[in-house]
C-alpha cells in the first residue's frame, strides 16, 4: 500500500469521525437499486463528495451516501471496476469501514441467474465466488499492517451469517456469485463457461470487496438479488433498466432482512 493511500484512508475516515464519532461493528456495501435501505436507517447521512478523497458513485441506482450509527454504517453505493475507477479505489470503502470498527461487512449486488432454478426476483445468499475479473485487489493494497501476504479467504462468507439469513428468511436461495468485469453483459457461451465452473449467478462487482474483506479479518454476508436471468437463459433483451426495476421490486423483502440481520447481529454479545 502506497504512502498516499494510507494518508488517503486515514484523512477520509478522521473526517467521518469528526461529523459522526461512532464505531459501528457491522458496514454495508449496497448495490443497484438499493437506496430505499438509507431510509430505513436512522443516523447521520453523509455525502461521498463531502469525504476527503473518497469517489463519487456514477451508476444510476448507487445514491453516493453513507448512513452511520452506533450499530451500522452504510455505504448507498459502491464503485465499480468498469466504470474505469482503479481497483484500490473498487476497494476503498471497505478499509474506510474497517477504521470506523467494522467486523462484519453485509455486501448486497444485482445478478444474473445462471442457476435453472433460480428466477427473476429472487435474493440468494453468495456461499463463495469466482473471480473472473482478472485482477485482485491485494496486488495493490497489501500492507502487512493490515493483513497476511497470502490470506486464507476460503470462509470468508460465513457459515454462521448463510445460516442466520435463512433463518430470517427460509425462502432464500443460496449459491456462488462469479464475478466478471463488465460492462457488458455475458454472452451465451461465457453463461455455459461459468455454468460449468460451478456459478450460479454473475454479476459486475462484489468480489474485489469480499477478498479485502477477508485480508482485513472480516466476515461476510453477501446478498445477491436476481435481476434477470443470464445470457442465453431467456428470450428477451438484457438492460440495466430491468435490473433497476426488478430490483425496486424485490427492495422491501431485501431491506426487511437485512434490518432483522443488523437486528440479530447488534444483539449478540
Amino acid at each position: 500500500m502506497n504512502p498516499e493511500y494510507k494518508q488517503r484512508l486515514h484523512t477520509a475516515a478522521a473526517s467521518i469521525k469528526e461529523k459522526s464519532n461512532v464505531s459501528p461493528e457491522i458496514g454495508m456495501i449496497t448495490g443497484s437499486g438499493l437506496g430505499g435501505l438509507l431510509n430505513s436507517i436512522k443516523g447521520s447521512d453523509i455525502h461521498y463528495t463531502d469525504i476527503p478523497g473518497f469517489p463519487n458513485t456514477t451508476v444510476e441506482g448507487h445514491p453516493g451516501t453513507l448512513k452511520v450509527n452506533d450499530a451500522v454504517a452504510v455505504c448507498g453505493g459502491r464503485f465499480h471496476y468498469y466504470e474505469g475507477h482503479p481497483i484500490e479505489d473498487v476497494v476503498f470503502p471497505v478499509f474506510l469501514l474497517h477504521a470506523l470498527g467494522v467486523k462484519t461487512l453485509i455486501l448486497t449486488n444485482a445478478s444474473g441467474g445462471i442457476n435453472a432454478s433460480f428466477s427473476s426476483g429472487d435474493i440468494a445468499v453468495i456461499t463463495d465466488h469466482l473471480n473472473i475479473m482478472g485482477v485482485n485487489p491485494l496486488r495493490e493494497v497489501y500492507d502487512p499492517a493490515y493483513g497476511p501476504r497470502f490470506p486464507d479467504i476460503s470462509t470468508v462468507y460465513a457459515k454462521t451469517l448463510i445460516s442466520l439469513c435463512h433463518d430470517i428468511d427460509p425462502q432464500l436461495k443460496e449459491g456462488v456469485y462469479a464475478a466478471m468485469q463488465g460492462p457488458s453483459y455475458e454472452t451465451p457461451a461465457e453463461i455455459t463457461m461459468l455454468q460449468t465452473l460451478g456459478a450460479d449467478m454473475v454479476g459486475m462487482s462484489t468480489v474485489p470487496e469480499a477478498i479485502t474483506a477477508g485480508f482485513l479479518g472480516m466476515q461476510v454476508a453477501g446478498l445477491s438479488c436476481i435481476t434477470n436471468l443470464a445470457a442465453g437463459r431467456s428470450a428477451g433483451t438484457l438492460s440495466h433498466e430491468e435490473v433497476l426495476a426488478t430490483a425496486k421490486a424485490t427492495e422491501k423483502r431485501l431491506i426487511t432482512l437485512i434490518l432483522k440481520l443488523i437486528e440479530r447481529l447488534s444483539a449478540q454479545p
